[in-house]
């Protein structure tokens, strides 16, 4: 067994004091949180003819129960098959569109490739190579050429993904009732159910996109360090013959390794894909209210400036999911103490 050094001695009570802060804060919420429900009155139920209760006039739909405009599940189009066990969502059908354009652009860019490259195989190529120079800053070579493949196509996909939120027509042409104040034989005021909803405002494709990362990331951890090797990266410290007066700490590692493994298995993953759907979903919900605003004219002007927005957070959050990925495989592909690992 070798020794304790002091360096990770003091990153591990360093990963403590965080893990203890965090569950205070979290603690600190739920109070916070119990303490501002408001107090309810005692409700009095009174008998009454069950004519009166039958005759009882429906009371007014609050704002509350009122129908989302963006609604949190995708609505679904079609069955295929006439089965209820394949349902097609309009999300599902934007993510088949999406896919299609990627492939396409692909093989154009790459069509006839030339040794040195002009158009749009000059652009294919730098952003393959910039993403192959990120994960090769990060990460060791073997692991570098495992993971940035996967990081640049969820670059791309979620980027281009989060583009559609801003294309006329997703989410406004669809079915629903049709407008009585206009002249125009289709118009309706608001689409129930559009024909194509932005994939990554489906909370479904994030979680399987999480799965993915979640998958392919204990696999190459395994493939690095071994199921016993991982096992001893997770839980840190080992203790040198001689120094068994420092066995005592083995119970703060253990704990300190088990909540790395709720990260590794719950946090992380949950992070990636609620991340990516709460802004792009919040995003949609955003220029819908303003785009539904009365007259026309006033709810385009006012969705001007968060169109520009939602641009930058496009490719913000395409570039935070994609880098994620890398740096969470990082710290589950990379030796702790300073002994050169065999490539």
């Amino acid at each position: 067994m070798e020794r304790v050094s002091s360096g990770a001695f003091f990153l591990s009570v360093m990963r403590l004091i965080k893990v203890i802060f965090a569950c205070g804060l979290l603690a600190l919420a739920m109070a916070m949180g119990l303490m501002a429900q408001p107090g309810s009155a005692p409700v009095t139920v009174t008998a009454q003819p069950a004519e009166s209760v039958a005759a009882a006039p429906r009371p007014p739909a609050s704002a509350e129960t009122e129908k989302p405009l963006v609604p949190q599940a995708a609505p679904t189009l079609f069955n295929l098959f006439g089965s209820k066990w394949l349902p097609v969502t309009n999300s599902m059908v934007c993510t088949w569109i999406v896919a299609a354009v990627i492939i396409v652009i692909v093989r154009f860019s790459t069509w006839r490739l030339k040794e040195v490259p002009a158009g749009a195989q000059n652009v294919m190529e730098t952003l393959v190579e910039s993403w192959e120079s990120l994960a090769g800053s990060v990460l060791e070579p073997k692991v570098a050429r495992w993971v940035f493949p996967y990081a640049t196509t969820f670059f791309i996909f979620i980027f281009i993904s989060n583009l559609t939120d801003l294309l006329p027509g997703v989410g406004s042409i669809g079915f629903g009732l049709r407008d009585q104040h206009s002249y125009l034989p289709l118009a309706i005021e608001h689409a129930d159910k559009p024909l194509f909803r932005p994939p990554t405002t489906d909370a479904n494709l994030t979680v399987a996109m999480a799965a993915i990362y979640f998958v392919m990331s204990s696999f190459w951890a395994l493939r690095y360090n071994g199921p016993v090797g991982l096992m001893k990266h997770i839980f840190g410290v080992k203790v040198k013959a001689g120094k068994w007066f420092l066995l005592p700490l083995l119970l703060l590692f253990i704990f300190i390794g088990l909540s790395e493994m709720i990260s590794i298995v719950i946090v992380r993953p949950v992070a990636l894909a609620m991340r990516l759907y709460g802004n792009i979903f919040g995003g949609e919900s955003l220029l819908t209210m303003t785009l539904t605003h009365k007259p026309l004219i006033l709810g385009i002007l006012g969705a001007l400036p968060f169109y520009f927005f939602e641009l930058l957070v496009s490719f913000l959050q395409a570039f935070v999911f994609a880098m994620l990925t890398i740096a969470f495989v990082g710290t589950l592909c990379m030796h702790m103490d300073e002994e050169s690992h065999g490539r």
